[in-house]
């Protein structure tokens, strides 16, 4: 062999073996990687059931790390998992059955690279007078929720743009107490939420609701449930049974006739077969008159009769009806205490995932305007938020 031919050799040896080392080293690399995102999601399941093992060596509530860390982690090794996932804006201008078909068309379930994310609507009549406290729960979980409100068409008060409820009102329509249009103004934000895809879970409030737990414990109790919370029980007292038309069946027969609670807590699978139902949607438009109230009676009985599985069969907003009347009890600056908000959030027993635990109720109602002062001054030893 020649010099020349020696030389050429040589260097087609050394492109091969170059060419070769780089396959070697982005080979190498795609391994690093893999086994990165790999450990972030191992880590993001074991931060999973961090919750549910609480729960089932405690009566405790379920605590996340002071921010949910394991979701950021993961982030940081996954360009396309992303936490800052903006809700869209909810100024529209379709009308009631335009938007309903648009929120039933977003069914499909929520792609891994989106964060899950708890909607919280409000039903409200005008304004939030306890605003601050709910700005105090939020604070520093951004892309973990969103916020929708239903308020009066005509209340148009601003509200600063520093806010967490800054152009989260829906386009409204007048609603009337114990009327069908209850109802109307649940799906309309039912139907808003439902457009925004990781919203998972969707939770009914008012004007008058609080939160019992920091935001964290509230978050994790309602992402690892299993099941939705809609109150839904049989009453056989003249308020429960005696409210039944018999004009419903055969669509509802009295052995289907069930009452509950107006503010419910639901995964998106039952949120969109909620928005589904025509039928016993139409029964009780028509049938449910006073003193029938829609808002007590027409979800109870229509998840009880299709979706039984899905429910838990009970409310995890605390109301007090031991007073009597139409009305339950409304809590004021002097009720607020460490003792009452205490044996709220710990004074009963319920399951929870098929175990038995003492945290049953996340939110309260009806607290007045007034008792936001001491609500503000509790609310970080005894309800855990941030001071």
């Amino acid at each position: 062999m020649n010099t020349m031919t020696s030389i050429g050799w040589y260097r087609r040896l050394c492109e091969t073996s170059k060419l070769q080392g780089n396959h070697v080293f982005h080979f190498l690399l795609l391994v690093i990687g893999l086994s990165i995102v790999t450990m972030a999601g191992l880590y993001l399941k074991s931060f999973t059931f961090t919750g549910q093992a609480s729960l089932r060596h405690s009566n405790s509530p379920p605590l996340l790390p002071e921010k949910p860390v394991a979701v950021i982690v993961a982030s940081k090794y996954n360009a396309n998992f992303s936490v800052k996932e903006q809700t869209p804006l909810i100024v529209h201008n379709m009308s009631d059955e335009e938007l309903l078909s648009r929120a039933l068309s977003m069914a499909p379930p929520l792609p891994h690279r989106l964060v899950p994310k708890v909607a919280f609507m409000f039903l409200t009549m005008g304004p939030l007078p306890l605003a601050p406290l709910w700005e105090k729960f939020f604070k520093g979980y951004q892309g973990f929720y969103s916020i929708y409100v239903h308020s009066r068409p005509s209340y148009n008060e601003s509200v600063p743009e520093s806010s967490v409820f800054h152009g989260r009102s829906i386009p409204s329509q007048p609603v009337q107490w114990g009327t069908m249009s209850m109802i109307d103004a649940e799906r309309r934000l039912l139907s808003n939420a439902l457009l925004h895809l990781p919203n998972q879970r969707f939770v009914l409030l008012s004007e008058s609701c609080i939160p019992l737990f920091n935001f964290t414990a509230i978050y994790d109790y309602l992402l690892h449930s299993n099941l939705s919370f809609l109150g839904s029980f049989d009453d056989p007292r003249a308020p429960g049974r005696g409210r039944y038309n018999r004009r419903m069946e055969p669509a509802v027969t009295l052995s289907d006739w069930r009452k509950g609670s107006q503010w419910f807590e639901i995964h998106r699978e039952l949120a969109v077969k909620i928005l589904s139902d025509r039928k016993y949607y139409q029964t009780f438009k028509d049938f449910c008159l006073p003193a029938c109230y829609s808002d007590e009676f027409y979800l109870p009985t229509m998840v009880h009769i299709l979706y039984p599985e899905m429910n838990s069969n009970r409310s995890i907003t605390w109301v007090d009806w031991s007073r009597g009347g139409a009305h339950p009890a409304r809590f004021g600056w002097g009720d607020v205490t460490d003792e009452f908000l205490n044996r709220i959030r710990f004074g009963s027993e319920c399951t929870y995932n098929g175990r038995v635990t003492s945290m049953c109720f996340l939110f309260a109602r009806k607290f007045a305007p007034d008792a936001l002062e001491p609500l503000l001054r509790v609310a970080p030893l005894v309800l855990g938020f941030d001071p």
